[in-house]
C-alpha cells in the first residue's frame, strides 16, 4: 500500500531549467591569401567560405600559402586556441577584404588577424606614417558595433625589426587591437593571437609563453616601443606596442610575451588586453542570464529585487573567483518603490517606468589588475 494514499495537491514538474547561453573566448578568423596548387585537393578552401582547421598539417595543404602558415602558427600554440577558423580572400586587394569581413563579422570568433601582413610605414622617408591599408581595415572591423556576443579583438604585428609605435596612428589607435613588435620571419600576429586565445578574458598576458622563433629587442629599441619608466614608484608607461623577450630571469629559453598592452594607451582608454576582455565577458554573462527576465519580470518591489538577484547570480561567482574584487548594483526605481511616502515627483518617475516598461540598473564593478612591476628597495644594515 502506498504510505501516503491521500494527496490534496499533486506536481508534475516537466520541462527543462532555463540555463543562460555562454559565450566562447578562444575562437581565431584568420584572413589571408592561399595559394591553389596547380592540382589543388577537393578541400581545398574557398574564397569566402570559413573553414574550421584543427590541425596544423592540415592547415597548409588545405590552405597552402600564408594563410595555412598563419593556421598552423596559432594552433601550435599552448595553450592554444578553440577554434581556428581559416577564411581564404580571392586577392590582396581591400575589395576583397572588405568581402571577407562581412563573413567574418557573423561568426562566433573574438580573435581576427590577417595572415602574413605586417603594419608597416609605407610612406616615402620623411613623410608621416601611412600605416598598411589592410591592418587599417582590421582595427574599422573589430572597432565597428558588433551584435550581442560578436564583439572582438583584433592582433596585428609591425614590420621586422620595426621599433617606432609612430605608425600606429589614426583609426589604428583604438583598445580593440593588439599590436606586437618582433625580429621573426613568422607570422607572430597569428601567434600571439593563439597565445591571446588559450587565456580566460581576466588572465593577464603579460609574460605569457609564445611558441614563435624570434631574436630580442635591445634596450634602446624597447625604450622606443615602450617609453622610459621611472626607477622606482612608476608603472609600465606604454605606447600600444607589445614586443617579444625572453627574460633572463625565467629558466630556459622561450619567447614570451613582454606586455599586455591594447592599441590604445590613452587617459581613460583600457589599456590592457585583459580589460577589454573581461569587460566583453561580463558584459555578455549579464544579458544572457537577464535575457528570461523580459517580459516576465515586473516593475514591482518584488520584480526588481529579481532582477538584482539575476545579476548577483553572474556577478557573485566572478568575486569568489577573484577576477572581480566587489560589485554594487542600484536599480533607481527599486528605491523609489520602498520609500513609504514618495513625493509626487517619485510617485511619476515611478509611474513613467511602468507606463514605458522600462527599468534602468546601474552596475559598478572593481576590477582588480594583476601585477606588472614590482618595485624593491633593499636596505643593508
Amino acid at each position: 500500500m502506498p504510505t501516503d494514499p491521500v494527496r490534496y495537491i499533486r506536481v508534475k514538474t516537466e520541462g527543462v531549467p532555463f540555463a543562460p547561453a555562454t559565450r566562447a573566448y578562444g575562437n581565431i578568423a584568420i584572413l589571408g591569401v592561399a595559394n591553389p596548387p596547380a592540382s589543388p585537393p577537393a578541400d581545398f578552401v574557398q574564397p569566402n567560405v570559413p573553414r574550421l582547421i584543427v590541425d596544423p598539417g592540415v592547415a597548409r595543404s588545405v590552405a597552402a600559402g600564408p594563410l595555412g602558415d598563419a593556421v598552423a602558427t596559432a594552433l601550435i600554440q599552448e595553450p592554444g586556441p578553440s577554434q581556428v577558423w581559416a577564411v581564404r580572400l580571392t586577392d590582396a586587394t581591400t575589395t576583397s577584404l572588405d568581402a571577407a569581413f562581412a563573413k567574418v563579422a557573423t561568426m562566433d570568433v573574438q580573435l581576427v588577424a590577417i595572415a602574413g601582413t605586417a603594419l608597416a610605414n609605407t610612406a616615402a622617408a620623411g613623410s608621416p606614417p601611412v600605416p598598411t591599408q589592410a591592418i587599417v581595415k582590421l582595427a574599422e572591423h573589430v572597432s565597428a558595433p558588433m551584435g550581442d556576443g560578436l564583439e572582438r579583438m583584433g592582433v596585428a604585428m609591425l614590420h621586422k625589426g620595426d621599433a617606432d609605435p609612430a605608425v600606429v596612428t589614426g583609426k589604428l589607435v583604438t583598445e580593440r587591437m593588439v599590436y606586437v613588435a618582433h625580429k621573426s620571419d613568422e607570422d607572430v600576429a597569428a601567434a600571439v593571437a593563439g597565445t591571446i586565445a588559450g587565456y580566460e578574458p581576466h588572465v593577464s598576458l603579460l609574460l605569457k609563453k609564445v611558441k614563435v622563433a624570434t631574436e630580442s629587442f635591445g634596450a634602446e629599441d624597447l625604450i622606443k616601443i615602450n617609453g622610459s619608466e621611472s626607477t622606482y614608484g612608476g608603472g609600465p608607461q606604454g605606447q600600444g606596442v607589445n614586443w617579444l623577450v625572453d627574460p633572463p630571469l625565467i629558466p630556459g629559453a622561450g619567447v614570451y610575451l613582454g606586455e599586455g598592452y591594447t592599441g590604445d594607451s590613452g587617459p581613460g582608454a583600457k589599456k590592457y588586453i585583459d580589460m577589454v576582455r573581461t569587460v566583453d565577458d561580463i558584459t555578455f554573462r549579464l544579458k544572457a542570464q537577464l535575457i528570461a527576465s523580459i517580459g516576465n519580470l515586473r516593475i514591482s518591489r518584488a520584480g526588481l529585487r529579481g532582477l538584482v538577484a539575476e545579476m548577483e547570480t553572474v556577478l557573485e561567482p566572478l568575486r569568489r573567483a577573484e577576477v572581480i574584487d566587489s560589485y554594487e548594483i542600484v536599480v533607481p526605481i527599486l528605491a523609489l518603490l520602498d520609500k513609504p511616502q514618495p513625493t509626487p515627483t517619485e510617485e511619476e518617475l515611478i509611474r513613467k517606468a511602468r507606463t514605458e516598461r522600462a527599468a534602468e540598473a546601474m552596475v559598478r564593478v572593481v576590477y582588480a589588475g594583476a601585477i606588472h612591476r614590482i618595485n624593491i628597495t633593499l636596505n643593508f644594515q
